[in-house]
This record gives C-alpha cells, structure tokens and sequence, in this order.
C-alpha cells in the first residue's frame, strides 16, 4: 500500500493533481466550440484533435511555470496506467470520428464519454476519489446532450465549462495539500535530491 500512495503522491506533486493538464484540456474544448460556433463542426472536430495532441506539452509547461516538474518520477509504478489511458484515448479517437461522419451531434457527446472514461482513471493515478465526479460528470454530460443531439458548439462548451470548474477544484485541493504538510516531503521515488 505504501508503495501506491508513494507513486499517487508523486503524480499529484510532478502534474499539481492533474490540475493544468484540465485547464489545458478546457481551453482546447473552449477553442473546438467557439470553432464550431463561428466556422464549422467539421473544422471544429480537427480544433479538438490538434489542440488535443498539444495538452500535454502545453500542461507541462504549465507545471513547471507553476514550480512543478511535469514529470514523474522513473520508478513511479503509475507510469505504465498514464501510457496506457492515452493509448486507449486515441485509439477510441476513429469511433468518435465514425460517429461524427452519421450525425455531427455526436461527436462532442463521444468525446465528452472517452475522455470521462479515461478520468476515471486518474482517481488510480493521483489517488483523488474527486476525479470519479470528473469522469462521470462527463460522461453523464455526454450521455444528455448525445441524446438531445444538441448544436456541436453547445456540447462543446459543456465540456469546457466542466473541466474548468473541476480543473479550478482540484487546483485548490492540491495547494491545500501542499499547504497542510507545510511543505513537499520528498518522495521516496525521488529520492533525497
């Protein structure tokens, strides 16, 4: 057990909880939306596929900019589930697409259900139960405006508006974590250095 919580502590502490990688994720949804709204569903589709690819050099980008590394440890046993929810992500990304190419409603409703399938993940990864609400919100989300085949732009922006507000909550859980051990107590996996 000592060893999870070791690489659970490592993960909140390299990526601050996982917070900017969500920021970063918002703002992509936000940028696909307002593309959506103003241009095109189809244009807003490659918005969210490029922008998508760029989340995690931008979210680590962020980390450091916010004093964290953006980088795990290499002993963290976690590493291999982080690969492996990506891989699945993009390999769920051609049914996503499928969908959108029988009715361009879906495929902000698909997306909101992948990436909440792989938020659910990370309640493993950062060992935050608060990302089992992240992960299901979004595919709830999902599930309503799929059904309602809501405007693209508006499931867009449902999936913006939710990783913000989660991505604002886990950023303050984090900075209250850091804040109640008074400082990072080096992890094992780290080593003294």
């Amino acid at each position: 057990m000592r060893d999870l919580e070791s690489a659970q502590s490592d993960m909140r502490f390299a990526y601050l909880s996982g917070a900017p990688g969500m920021f970063t994720s918002a703002a992509v949804w936000l940028a696909a939306a307002t593309t959506a709204l103003v241009a095109s569903p189809r244009q807003a589709i490659w918005v969210l596929f490029v922008g998508g690819a760029l989340i995690h050099p931008i979210s680590t980008l962020l980390c450091k900019v916010l004093g964290r590394s953006g980088k795990h440890s290499k002993g963290n046993s976690l590493a291999p589930l982080a690969f492996a929810t990506t891989l699945w992500m993009i390999f769920c990304l051609p049914l996503v697409y499928g969908a959108s190419l029988l009715r361009i409603e879906w495929f902000f409703p698909a997306m909101l259900l992948v990436i909440g399938g792989r938020y659910l993940t990370f309640s493993l990864l950062f060992g935050m139960r608060l990302y089992w609400v992240v992960g299901l919100a979004l595919a709830v989300a999902g599930y309503l405006l799929g059904k309602a085949t809501v405007a693209p732009a508006w499931s867009g922006f449902a999936g913006a508006a939710i990783e913000a507000i989660f991505a604002t909550v886990i950023l303050i859980t984090g900075l209250r974590e850091v804040r109640a051990n008074n400082s990072f107590k080096p992890n094992p996996l780290r080593g003294s250095a």
